[in-house]
Parts: C-alpha cells; sequence; structure tokens
C-alpha cells in the first residue's frame, strides 16, 4: 500500500480547521464588535487572520464577512464602485454558507447588505454619502451563542 506524501495532500483534513457549527472563537467576536462600530479596516485584519488557511464553509464565511467590511469602508471613503464590487462578491461568499455560522446570522446579514446595495445603487456615486446610517448592515448573534 502507497502512502501519499504530505506535499500530495495540501488540502487533508486539518484537525484544527474551524466549522460553521462551532462556537465563535474569540477573533470573530472581536471582528464583530469592529464591524459593528464601524472599524471596518480594523475588522477587515481580524477577519484575515481567521480566513488565511481555512476551508470549505468556514473560509467561505470569513472571506464574504470580510469583503462586506471592506465594502462599507470603500463607501464611507466616497469609493462608489469598490462599495458595490464587494458587497456583490462578499453577499456571493455568504450565499455559500447556511443561515447560521459560528453564532453569526448569515441570512440576516446578506438580507440588510441587499438593502444596503438596493440604497447604494439608487443613490448613485454623487449622492452615496446621503445613505440613512439605519441602512449600514450589522452583525448580529444568534440568540441562543450571544451568551457565549
Amino acid at each position: 500500500m502507497r502512502v501519499s506524501t504530505e506535499s500530495e495532500n495540501s488540502f487533508a483534513w486539518n484537525p484544527f480547521m474551524r466549522h460553521c457549527d462551532d462556537n465563535p472563537p474569540e477573533m470573530l467576536l472581536q471582528a464583530i464588535d469592529e464591524f459593528n462600530r464601524g472599524d471596518w479596516f480594523d475588522c477587515h485584519e481580524s477577519l484575515e487572520e481567521l480566513w488565511v488557511g481555512e476551508g470549505g464553509e468556514t473560509r467561505e464565511f470569513y472571506q464574504g464577512l470580510l469583503q462586506i467590511a471592506v465594502a462599507l469602508y470603500h463607501w464611507r471613503d466616497g469609493n462608489f464602485a469598490g462599495a458595490v464590487r464587494l458587497l456583490e462578491m462578499g453577499v456571493g461568499h455568504l450565499r455559500l454558507v447556511g443561515s447560521l455560522c459560528q453564532g453569526v446570522d448569515v441570512t440576516d446579514l446578506i438580507a440588510a447588505s441587499g438593502r444596503f446595495r438596493e440604497e447604494l445603487d439608487s443613490l448613485g456615486p454623487d449622492r452615496m454619502a446621503e445613505l440613512a446610517p439605519r441602512l449600514v448592515p450589522r452583525v448580529r448573534l444568534a440568540k441562543a451563542t450571544a451568551a457565549v
């Protein structure tokens, strides 16, 4: 019987890989706090630490959340095209994830990001700063996880 080498199995099962049914790691809770405070650049940095080395559904989750954070950073900075593109990409990644991942209500975040994107499209690049603050997406933890 031939045993494969580590280099041949670069995508082998990783016992340290996180899963969507796991409790949220401390770094994710920090990123959520940063996201909801509007510290989207810091949120991006925190999520990037989680995203690197992950695979599967959890990687899609982290990447989607990260891209929505960067989209909001671009919106605040007046970069209409960057905001629209990253909102689209981020939501695309989140659509590959279940409705709940590491305690985060993914369905709610997709819906909130969609409402934000619709209003942003409606206002266009010249009026994007007029977007109502109540439409800025927030990351919400499911009730059962909120106490974690």
